[in-house]
């Protein structure tokens, strides 16, 4: 028996995985497969998938930072850097930023604390790469309680990019539902009467059909009529 949800409760945190190419250009991704293996010194475990152009990016300049993001952080928000490729469009364009004293950004948006790390070794995954890296720069920016990746999943109603390591097809996954649920086609968000949309105003409760035509995926941006019933 393989009960797939059992992956969701391994603990997780959130966070955007940025780096620069060596023409200084900047990209970021969503990412949850960050481990500390290491005290003396600090060194990480960060997992990257290699469609990820933040992946060729830390190929280049050996560098990366790790935003760590706070628990009240907006679907939208995430939506920008988790299902958005920034091949298409430039993801820090429209938030705040700053750059580190070694030339690589992390954001002040919707943030609790920063690394900065260097590369020194890599793993090759097949699909993934995983990058172990030295700490070389840190810092707590706000007192904010950090977001895990079972409260994005279960309070926020959050989906998994295809490109993270703990993704998961949900045809795979067989739920017995209440009120009829719909799912984004683009993303892979549901949307659950339920729970509703809090964040774009919808209440609890309300009925995908009674959403109003303007409401747009939260994590996404896709069109209401890019939702299927699931």
């Amino acid at each position: 028996m393989k009960n797939l949800d059992a992956l969701f409760l391994i603990n997780y945190g959130l966070y955007i995985i940025s780096s620069v190419n060596k023409s200084g250009k900047i990209n970021g991704f969503v990412g949850n497969a960050i481990t500390q293996v290491n005290s003396d010194p600090p060194t990480f475990a960060i997992v990257v998938s290699k469609n990820n152009l933040t992946h060729e990016y830390i190929k280049e300049s050996g560098l990366i930072s790790v935003s760590v993001l706070s628990i009240n952080t907006p679907l939208s928000f995430i939506g920008t850097f988790g299902f958005k490729s920034g091949r298409d469009i430039n993801k820090f364009e429209n938030v705040k930023y700053k750059m580190s004293s070694y030339g690589v950004p992390y954001l002040l948006d919707n943030t609790t604390a920063y690394l900065v790390c260097r590369v020194f070794n890599e793993v090759d995954m097949g699909s993934h790469t995983i990058f172990l890296a030295d700490l070389i720069e840190c810092d707590v920016l706000t007192n904010e309680e950090p977001m895990t990746y079972l409260y994005y999943r279960k309070i926020k109603r959050g989906t998994t990019s295809k490109n993270a390591p703990t993704y998961i097809d949900k045809t795979k996954i067989i739920m017995e539902e209440k009120m009829q649920k719909y799912v984004c086609k683009v993303c892979g968000y549901v949307y659950d009467p339920a729970v509703g949309d809090p964040d774009s105003g919808i209440a609890a409760g309300t009925p995908f059909e009674e959403i109003p035509d303007s409401w747009v995926c939260p994590v996404c941006g896709a069109t209401k009529d890019q939702f299927e019933k699931q």
